[in-house]
């Protein structure tokens, strides 16, 4: 009896330790990946089919602008974006001026807490990434986002044909958490529960 106790025991503290292993292992590339990208993330006035048809007016401008098309890496992304934020601000504010609406536009780069989000076959997990962030006018309605680098504004979302596939773009532990998230769910949630209360 003592030794089919020890040996449940043995084989319980096994799993723990093999599930604590695959929930650091995974975490970590969790966090490799939310420090790989910029989003662009663009904020409409409100839920109003107008406001919402103004943003994607606004997106079609600014993706056909190729605002990151000379970055060559994540930190330059970020740096021609903060370069160019009065740019975006007057490419965002000529399109509504164009469709009668006089609404200021702000642009800015900044941590911003995303929700899980899926594009086609690509899912980006929760958490906190770094963002070119456009808030159209009191940027209480629906948003629209998509990776802006590495240029992944999907072809079918935003008519850029020239987007190189996520297979070029993303090493094959980030392809995997995209493509398959709820092999990831149970664990990524274990991950950031620690990370949250190491960081209080």
């Amino acid at each position: 009896m003592k030794k089919s106790i020890i040996f449940a025991m043995g084989l319980i503290m096994s799993i723990l330790i093999t599930n604590g292993v695959s929930v650091i292992r995974d975490g970590r590339k969790l966090d490799e990946l939310r420090k790989s990208v910029l989003r662009l993330h663009i904020l409409a006035e409100s839920d109003s089919e107008y406001d919402q048809s103004l943003k994607l007016k606004v997106r079609d401008a600014l993706l056909e602008s190729n605002i990151f098309e000379d970055a060559e890496s994540l930190e330059s992304a970020e740096r021609i974006a903060g370069e160019k934020l009065n740019q975006i601000e007057e490419t965002a504010e000529k399109v509504l001026r164009e469709n009668g609406c006089n609404l200021p536009v702000t642009a800015e780069i900044a941590d911003v807490e995303f929700d899980v989000r899926t594009y086609g076959d690509i899912t980006m997990p929760a958490g906190v990434y770094r963002a070119l962030r456009v808030k159209i006018g009191s940027a209480q309605g629906k948003n629209w986002w998509c990776v802006m680098y590495p240029p992944l504004c999907i072809p079918a979302a935003c008519d850029v044909e020239e987007n190189k596939p996520a297979e070029e773009l993303f090493d094959e532990n980030e392809l995997d958490i995209m493509y398959n998230p709820k092999k990831y769910e149970v664990r990524f949630a274990v991950w950031d529960k620690i990370k949250e209360i190491l960081n209080k």
